[in-house]
């Protein structure tokens, strides 16, 4: 039956067919709003919003990501440019290369759990971030929280592709050293110059094939960065250590703070390693929804995030260490120190192997670029604008947003840069806190799948005309808490107390806004709230989309009842 055929049926229950989706309305329940189509080009926004292609469940022949899928993801994600010279602000303060470590470790450690609660929705129920939000902040309430994603994922595109650009130029100048000599003919006003732009416009171009691929296939790429770039990166340690004969002064270096400065600084520096994975903690179910298996997030996660990216950092403090007694000074970028190996007339063996290291950042940024950025923008925007984008596109869209932006004159003022990505870890990780408490707390994994995609009242998920008051009550006061140490942050006198609440900013975000979220759904009861603990569909989306063969029924949850016997019926 056709999709126009269905929609003028005069049977008791309306149905719209879409693709492999029946969406089943029991007689007086209609909607107020129908299905968008490529052949429904009068659908309103408020109907596009709530579903899509890429916002419906991940299909099962998608769900190929396996605990090594995992693994893989987190090894390639761990090594980027940023996270080898993470260490390095901590020893700049004064720590010892060893508590500069502690601090590493400390911190992957304490954020891999977070992972794991926010994935546990996505690899349960195999749905995204943008949907797994609209539990906690309603159908269209969600859409903010959706868009804060958006925007910090498209910038930190551009920013890590930036960085990329950089790779690009030393791999150039190890085959043709005369790039390091391109004339500038850019006006000084743009920020850049010739030889920079062009580098970054090509890392920015050879990242683009690399969005084409639908999320459950790019696990083959993690994979192949998972093998080259670790041996690259012992090949650039060991290469240092040789060159140093011996790993350096840095190691032998005592700390010079002591007592309660030591441990604010200690916080501190672990909190900048959690920072750096809160739009992943946020964003967690966009990978998590592809799992083969629930428990394919947990346990490989749980050791390969902090172990991962504790090795990395040892790696980074060697060759920082081993580059002082090189140069006489500390070199804790790794592109600087592979472009200093180019300088003097080096041998052809150093400019293959200073090739094959840059390679390997390439490699490395591209990966970071998909996992961290494209992959999420994708989601969150196709959440935003369902009727035109899907995640190839959105991918797409925030690779042009990181050109425009000329991310590099935001990698110029470091510090404002810095502070408003301290801000913005508090707004995700509130986001966040909400999240976990919804389903941890206040639902304990109950779920109606059915009515994520259901804008209507009597859906678990229709609040307040699609907006829950208690979610955005809790995320603002994850925020508020935090406002007096970030005014702190840009510079203002404030109290100590205040400046130590800011430097734990994440736990304080995520805390308040979940015991926040916690109390009010206590006092007022949401559809839905359970007292036992049991990860099920209401719904039963999974059951009735694989038992009518090819076509998916969805039953619409507390608005309805149980029809998937009338769609076989309806579509024979």
């Amino acid at each position: 039956m056709a999709s126009s055929d269905v929609r003028n049926s005069t049977c008791d229950k309306v149905l719209w067919l879409r693709g492999d989706l029946v969406l089943q309305i029991a007689a007086g329940h209609s909607l107020e709003t129908t299905f968008c189509t490529p052949e429904q080009p009068w659908v309103s926004y408020a109907d596009a919003v709530r579903q899509g292609d890429d916002l419906l469940p991940v299909p099962r022949e998608e769900r190929t990501w396996t605990g090594f899928s995992y693994v893989a993801f987190w090894v390639s994600t761990s090594i980027n440019i940023n996270t080898w010279m993470i260490t390095s602000s901590m020893i700049q303060l004064g720590m010892s290369w060893w508590q500069a470590w502690i601090c590493v470790w400390a911190g992957y450690s304490a954020v891999t759990p977070f992972v794991i609660l926010n994935a546990r929705a996505g690899a349960v129920f195999h749905i995204t971030f943008p949907v797994v939000n609209r539990t906690s902040f309603g159908i269209f309430g969600s859409l903010w929280c959706v868009f804060n994603r958006a925007a910090m994922a498209c910038i930190w595109y551009g920013v890590q592709s930036s960085i990329g650009g950089t790779c690009v130029l030393v791999m150039l100048r190890a085959m043709w050293p005369s790039v390091n000599n391109i004339p500038n003919s850019l006006p000084v006003s743009s920020g850049t110059n010739t030889r920079d732009f062009m580098c970054f416009f090509l890392f920015w171009l050879i990242s683009l094939p690399f969005i084409w691929y639908p999320v459950h296939q790019i696990r083959h790429f993690f994979t192949f960065k998972t093998i080259i770039t670790p041996i690259a990166c012992l090949a650039f340690m060991i290469w240092c250590i040789v060159k140093a004969k011996g790993v350096g002064p840095i190691v032998d270096q005592p700390g010079t703070l002591h007592g309660p400065a030591l441990g604010w600084s200690m916080v501190a520096g672990a909190m900048s390693c959690i920072s750096n994975l809160v739009t992943l903690v946020t964003n967690a179910p966009d990978f998590g929804s592809r799992a083969k298996y629930p428990s394919a997030t947990v346990y490989p996660q749980l050791w390969s995030i902090p172990l991962s990216y504790g090795i990395l950092c040892l790696v980074g403090v060697l060759v920082s260490s081993s580059s002082q007694a090189i140069y006489g000074e500390a070199i804790w970028s790794p592109v600087d120190l592979l472009g200093m190996f180019l300088d003097d007339n080096p041998s052809g063996a150093t400019r293959f192997g200073v090739w094959f290291i840059a390679f390997s950042f390439i490699i490395a940024q591209i990966g970071t670029n998909i996992s961290a950025n494209s992959v999420s923008a994708g989601c969150d925007l196709t959440a935003l604008f369902p009727r035109f984008i899907n995640i190839r596109r959105g991918g797409y869209i925030s690779a042009i947003v990181g050109l425009a932006m000329c991310p590099w004159n935001l990698l110029k003022s470091s510090s404002s840069f810095t502070s408003y990505l301290s801000a913005y870890s508090v707004f995700l990780s509130s986001i966040a806190g909400v999240m976990a408490a919804e389903y941890w707390l206040v639902r304990k994994g109950h779920y109606n799948v059915a009515d994520l995609y259901v804008a209507q009242k009597g859906s678990w998920y229709w609040y307040w005309y699609g907006v829950n008051p208690r979610g955005y009550a809790a995320y603002l006061s994850g925020i508020i808490i935090n406002v007096v140490g970030f005014a702190g942050d840009t510079g203002r006198v404030v109290p100590a107390a205040a400046t130590h609440i800011y430097d734990l900013s994440f736990f304080t975000g995520f805390g308040t806004s979940a015991i926040v979220y916690w109390v009010l759904n206590r006092i007022w009861p949401p559809h839905g709230a359970a007292d036992k603990y049991e990860e099920v569909d209401v719904s039963g989306y999974e059951e009735s989309h694989y038992g009518v063969g090819q076509t998916a029924s969805i039953e619409t949850g507390s608005l309805g009842k149980d029809v998937s016997s009338e769609s076989e019926k309806v579509i024979a």
